[in-house]
């Protein structure tokens, strides 16, 4: 099993963060626009007022190996399930593969902290987060498990990466 945890500052606050996160135009724009997948959608999306939801259904761009490829098939897909409880502030994830579901898990957390500024405590993480991703990965499949679980992390890492570089961007357009 792989476990790995990626970092990164994004420029708000918690609060915005959040906000942008479960913006529905702002998911469409990151997974089809900036990371190219062929389709991503909002199913359910839900808030009542100390948990918000959302389950989303995607299709990835795919850069695997051949061994891979011929495993998982054409048209791989995934549902997205997550939820945060708000006083918490951690949101809980898990995928499910549209193939291999019995065999492939992925699963994680996002939490968001300020970031304190140079000129001190009085503005502390007023305009920026750290958002910090741990993520588990899990394939029990004999000879493929630790190929799987490498090409899987490395694809995650760089959307982790892209996303973390697009939200950003969209952040201060939307100013």
């Amino acid at each position: 099993m792989g476990k790995f945890t990626v970092t990164h500052e994004i420029h708000c606050n918690v609060e915005t963060f959040w906000k942008t996160f479960m913006d529905k135009e702002f998911n469409t724009q990151l997974y089809v626009g900036a990371l190219g997948f062929p389709d991503f959608k909002v199913v359910d999306q839900s808030d009542d007022g100390t948990t918000v939801a959302r389950k989303v259904s995607a299709q990835p761009k795919m850069e695997v190996p051949g061994a891979l490829q011929k495993l998982i098939g054409q048209g791989f897909r995934y549902t997205e399930e997550g939820s945060m409880k708000k006083a918490e502030g951690i949101w809980r994830w898990k995928m499910t593969p549209s193939t291999l579901a019995e065999k492939l898990f992925t699963s994680g957390t996002i939490r968001v902290e300020p970031v304190a500024h140079h000129g001190g405590a009085a503005h502390a993480g007023k305009d920026k987060v750290r958002r910090i991703a741990e993520i588990n990965i899990e394939a029990k499949i004999f000879g493929l498990g630790g190929l799987i679980e490498g090409t899987t992390e490395k694809q995650m890492r760089d959307g982790w990466d892209k996303s973390a570089t697009f939200m950003n961007k969209y952040l201060e357009t939307a100013r």
